[in-house]
C-alpha cells in the first residue's frame, strides 16, 4: 500500500504539493512547502522510507540521464588515462576495502 493511502487525513494543499514534486512540476508549488516539509517530518519512520522509495523510483522512472559536468569528464578522462598508462600505480579494491572495514 502506498503511504498516502495510509494517511487519510493529510490536507489536498499538502497532496498537491506531494504530487508537484513527484511529477517534477516543483517550480509550479508556493511558498506553502515549508510546510509541507515540516509535515513530512512528523511522518513515522516507516512512512518516510516509503516517501523516499516513491521518490527514489520517480528518478529513476526518468527517461533523461543526469549529465557530467565537462570538469567531471575531463576528471575521469585524466583518471582512466593515468590507470591505462600505469595499471599497477594504484591501490586493489580489496585492499582499500580491508582497510576501511578495519577503521570502523
Amino acid at each position: 500500500m502506498r503511504w498516502s493511502a495510509r494517511v487519510p487525513e493529510m490536507s489536498s494543499k499538502f497532496r498537491h504539493a506531494l504530487k508537484s514534486l513527484l511529477s517534477g512540476s516543483i517550480h509550479s508549488m508556493s511558498v506553502n512547502m515549508v510546510a509541507t516539509i515540516e509535515d513530512l517530518k512528523k511522518l513515522p519512520v516507516s512512512e518516510k522510507i516509503q516517501l523516499v522509495e516513491d521518490l527514489w523510483d520517480s528518478i529513476a522512472a526518468e527517461t533523461s540521464p543526469i549529465g557530467l559536468s565537462p570538469q567531471h569528464i575531463a576528471e575521469l578522462d585524466y583518471r582512466l588515462d593515468a590507470l591505462e598508462k600505469n595499471p599497477s600505480h594504484g591501490t586493489p579494491w580489496s585492499t582499500v576495502r580491508e582497510k576501511i572495514l578495519a577503521s570502523l
